[in-house]
């Protein structure tokens, strides 16, 4: 399966994934949530295999701009929602690997991941 990075394309820390991919010529696509939406069934595996807790972004100014009766009270099924309503909430990059999911990027982790030399 080809990699697919989830995310907002305007994220710096997705533009260094996508960057750091290209780089290592790894072939990979983009599944942009704002103009395709959330692929449901992508965040749903990404929230079993890490938590809600990880999944959501809540250093973001998005989440933080969201109103206090949005945030309060979360438990998975609201957190989950609240991820498929407000796309820039989930943490960035989400990258599908097929068998599992990665949060976030790091250089290191990626080559570790791909074992890159």
């Amino acid at each position: 399966m080809t990699p697919v990075l989830h995310g907002i394309p305007n994220c710096d820390t997705m533009r260094k994934a996508r960057a750091w991919l290209s780089a290592a010529g790894i072939a990979h696509s983009f599944h942009d949530h704002r103009r395709d939406g959330v692929d449901k069934a992508v965040l749903m595996r990404a929230v079993a295999e890490h938590g809600w807790d990880a999944v959501l972004n809540r250093k973001g100014t998005s989440f933080r701009a969201l109103p206090d009766a949005a945030k309060a009270d979360l438990d998975g099924e609201r957190a989950t929602g609240l991820m498929i309503e407000h796309p820039s909430t989930i943490r960035r990059p989400l990258l599908d690997l097929g068998d599992r999911t990665v949060l976030g990027f790091s250089a290191d982790h990626y080559q570790a991941l791909f074992s890159v030399a």
